[in-house]
């Protein structure tokens, strides 16, 4: 009787196990391990129309100063650690496969948000994460708002 048991529960156990596949991260068709070897070339026909053409016009001064700093603190990180938050105002970054687990400071005007950079962000802004303004929170109207509004009280 009990290894009538222990062998359905082994069997439900190998089930769940089948069941807990996750789906492997893919961009646009290419898996995450492909999308890491990608020359620039070959990741430039894979984005969108905006950031192909940016590309193709040549990446300045900053944005490669951006992509040697991530380096560089990826390279000083401990093994399974975070590596140190690189700050950036650079909100128009495009996000590019080698970014891939780094952490950036964005700036929103006013601090540095930071931003772990995960593979479903590529191909998108650095400043998409890192919000600029406060969301508004609607109240009730305050003074000077409209004519119905004039004899609200203070408190």
């Amino acid at each position: 009787m009990t290894k009538v048991l222990t062998k359905t529960m082994t069997k439900q156990a190998d089930d769940l196990k089948k069941k807990r596949t996750f789906r492997k991260f893919t961009y646009r068709g290419v898996e995450l391990e492909a999308l890491m070897d990608l020359t620039s070339e070959q990741l430039v026909e894979l984005v969108h129309c905006r950031a192909r053409r940016r590309f193709q016009r040549g990446l300045k001064r900053k944005p490669l100063a951006l992509i040697k700093k991530l380096r560089k603190s990826r390279q000083e990180a401990v093994e399974n650690e975070k590596p140190a938050t690189v700050k950036t105002h650079l909100r128009n970054m495009i996000i590019v496969p080698e970014m891939i687990g780094s952490v950036v400071g964005v700036y929103n005007g006013k601090t540095f948000n930071p931003v772990e950079i995960r593979p479903e962000m590529v191909g998108h802004y650095l400043g998409e994460f890192s919000i600029s303004y406060k969301p508004v929170k609607h109240g009730r109207p305050g003074i000077g708002a409209t004519n119905s509004s004039r004899f609200v009280p203070l408190k």
